[in-house]
């Protein structure tokens, strides 16, 4: 006898099992209930519409039921939700919502998809205004720019600083509005350690969104918003982009466990508590390999993976399930930001001890005339050198580096596994000795004691407290910018010149990225200086971390200039 399989919801989660199913069985009887208009939509690319990026809303539509029916045979009713859960019974409650009409459908196995929605906070005055939207589906994102569009709105309000806020923030930039992005938080993308979306913060203000941090919404209003702070901003628009809260009611109603995070509880095979009934996407509960503990992650390919080891599981096939470390990347504006595993925020409340490789070398050759910088850090632990996690920041492929990254992290890979990756070369697309191989070779002298690094986050500190910082760039990069209290001593003269750094009191090196200091702390150090660390990111790292801080929070600078170069 056939099965009879029921998925509720689409998208990543309900059509990819849906389709896995098939190609298991191709007599099984395959029905997804989506209570939308659109069952298979690319969700990831919603913001890429209001910059017309994508060109019509229609392309963002996948596929639609009848081609759904004409290549896979699995049936599929838009607009149709599911209510209820009859587990006894082993049916669901539908509702067609074109037609009002209740009905049931018997199941073999059941699998919840229902995803995540907008968190729209009741406590703020004027959510529920005309002008205020959540995005989650085609239908949305094209409210939103109908809107705008018929209001002859100039001025657009993003309240949050994650994924879906900064692309919609960037895709506004370039739909020519004038964008204001608020954050409650310290900082935009929280994957990213603070030091790290400095540099994101520099590239909105430059781009020309108006950024406002550590400040929340408390009104909104007819042409504004109201702050917590009591400021005002301009918005003929608002953009609810918060995050993502994940949709249970209906496991929950029937009695399904739900996790500590909040998520639907699952089981290594993404069975909840009902084994006839599985759960995969935004709406579950999922294992954190490196943290082993539960979490919940709303990204695309996690969400196939586990729509195809729940369709597996339906029929019989084993899944090693090893957990997620949460991978992922964005583009704002000419940067692409990736990152993977733990940041150190995150390593700190697990305490874990870690420590933080910083290196900021040429994404290619650099006689290359498309060269540029690429911040990559890498978090590992200490003693072990595991590696934690990463973030790597650039205008080329900041993502290939994370993404070796990521698979040495699945394999429980240290430094001396990335120290000795053999990655491919060649002048136009890197360096003879990749980033990543770099960081390994920085993090490995970090962890064996080969020299002391000091933090880029701690340089206002020394600079405040007039210690000895020498800066051994060359004098004509010394003229165009330098830490306030600096002394010049260029590498090039450092071993005649060594007789002017004292051996009495912490000294402190950089250069533009930490590499030529690197050397002069080496030589320092054979001839006897015991008390000399290295500042990691240097100059360049420097002036990307203070310069949005200070304009942000009206700092007093603690460079004669900033230079990004």
């Amino acid at each position: 006898m056939s099965k009879r399989i029921l998925v509720v919801g689409g998208v990543a989660g309900g059509a990819s099992a849906a389709a896995r199913a098939r190609r298991l069985d191709e007599h099984a009887e395959i029905i997804i209930f989506e209570r939308g208009p659109h069952v298979s939509f690319s969700n990831c690319a919603l913001p890429y519409f209001l910059s017309r990026t994508v060109a019509d809303s229609a392309d963002l539509i996948m596929m639609d039921p009848a081609q759904f029916k004409r290549k896979y045979n699995i049936e599929v009713r838009t607009e149709q939700e599911v209510t209820a859960i009859n587990r006894e019974e082993k049916t669901v409650t539908v509702t067609n919502l074109t037609e009002g009409k209740e009905y049931k459908e018997t199941y073999d196995a059941l699998i919840l998809s229902p995803g995540g929605e907008p968190v729209m906070p009741g406590s703020i005055e004027g959510i529920r205004n005309e002008n205020v939207f959540g995005i989650r589906n085609v239908v949305d994102i094209v409210k939103l720019d109908d809107y705008m569009r018929t209001h002859k709105a100039t001025d657009i309000a993003v309240v949050g600083g994650g994924f879906i806020g900064c692309e919609i923030g960037e895709n506004l930039v370039h739909a020519g509005y004038k964008v204001t992005l608020i954050e409650a938080m310290d900082q935009v993308m929280m994957p990213f350690d603070y030091d790290m979306a400095q540099i994101l913060h520099k590239e909105m203000l430059d781009k020309g969104i108006t950024l406002v941090l550590k400040d929340g919404v408390k009104a909104i209003h007819d042409g504004t918003v109201e702050l917590a702070s009591g400021k005002s901003v301009k918005a003929d628009a608002v953009v609810m982009a918060i995050g993502i809260r994940p949709e249970t009611a209906l496991a929950r109603n029937a009695g399904l466990a739900i996790g500590e995070t909040g998520g639907i509880k699952v089981n290594a095979n993404f069975q909840t508590s009902d084994p006839s009934v599985y759960a995969v996407g935004d709406a579950i509960e999922v294992f954190n390999r490196l943290t082993r503990k539960p979490m919940r992650l709303a990204l695309a390919w996690p969400a196939q993976m586990e729509a195809r080891a729940a369709a597996d599981h339906i029929y019989g096939l084993r899944n090693q399930q090893k957990g997620f470390i949460g991978s992922s990347v964005i583009r704002i504006f000419d940067l692409l930001a990736a990152s993977t595993g733990l940041n150190e925020k995150t390593a700190k409340a697990e305490n874990i001890p870690y420590e933080t490789a910083y290196v900021i070398p040429s994404d290619k050759v650099s006689l290359m005339p498309d060269a540029h910088p690429i911040h990559l850090k890498v978090i590992f632990e200490t003693p072990t050198g595991r590696i934690l996690g990463a973030q790597a920041i650039g205008k080329g492929e900041a993502d290939r580096r994370i993404d070796v990254i990521a698979a040495v992290i699945s394999m429980n890979g240290t430094l001396e596994d990335l120290k000795n990756l053999e990655l491919c070369y060649a002048p136009v697309v890197s360096t003879a000795k990749d980033a990543v191989n770099m960081a390994a070779l920085v993090g490995l002298n970090l962890l064996n004691g080969v020299y002391r690094q000091v933090p880029l986050t701690k340089v206002r500190e020394l600079v405040e407290s007039n210690a000895c910082i020498i800066d051994v760039r060359e004098p004509g990069e010394f003229s165009a910018g330098h830490l306030l209290n600096a002394v010049n001593i260029p590498l090039s003269q450092l071993r005649q010149r060594m007789d002017e750094i004292p051996k009495d009191r912490p000294v402190y090196l950089h250069c533009r990225s930490s590499q030529r200091s690197y050397n002069a702390v080496m030589a320092l150090q054979h001839c006897g200086f015991n008390n000399v660390s290295n500042i990691a990111g240097s100059y360049l790292a420097i002036c990307l971390y203070e310069y949005p801080q200070d304009i942000l929070f009206n700092r007093e600078k603690i460079v004669t200039e900033y230079n990004f170069r």
